[in-house]
């Protein structure tokens, strides 16, 4: 069964399985064995506290389903500027793409600067929840993997893909 085309909900959660934040709904655009691609518009996002809050400008989401990241790229009037959460493959189970934050993430600005984003928070996070060495490994060479593909402008940070993305979810809305 193709979840193409489907409206699907997101959530992230933290390390102990808590909910940490959960977006009402984005249309999958693409769903292949490496990435599921999903594009929203005004989404609204609660928050693990109940704060509830809607996006500002429209964005393409890239969930790996096998590496340890997920791209927000959005699509500002200056260009597409890319926000990397560093976190847990994603996985798609009861309408819902999930994935575990770990707080640690990288941000590709339209003028192609590159910065890395909470390491206090990762850092805090890290013995609140207890990640082991083998962990923190993983999550520190993943950073360092997402920079070079940044400075590379490497999918998933090529704002031409991205713009075709958003394109394509103009279209569907256009159908409805």
């Amino acid at each position: 069964m193709s979840l193409t085309g489907r409206w699907i909900s997101i959530k992230s959660f933290k390390h102990d399985g808590s909910l940490h934040r959960f977006w009402d709904r984005g249309l999958i655009l693409d769903n292949n064995d490496d990435y599921i691609v999903v594009a929203t518009k005004r989404a609204k996002v609660t928050e693990n506290n109940g704060r509830r809050w809607f996006t500002k400008e429209p964005a393409v989401t890239i969930f790996s389903k096998t590496e340890w990241w997920n791209v927000i790229c959005m699509l500002k009037p200056a260009g597409v500027c890319f926000y990397c959460n560093i976190a847990s493959p994603a996985i798609v189970h009861d309408s819902s793409i999930k994935y575990i934050d770990y707080d640690l993430d990288t941000k590709l600005f339209e003028d192609d600067r590159v910065r890395i984003l909470d390491e206090k928070e990762y850092n805090n996070h890290k013995k609140q929840y207890q990640y082991g060495d083998d962990l923190d490994t993983v999550l520190r060479y993943q950073t360092n993997q997402t920079i070079k593909k940044m400075e590379k402008h490497e999918f998933p940070f090529d704002a031409e893909a991205v713009k075709k993305y958003y394109d394509q979810f103009l279209e569907a809305l256009n159908k409805h």
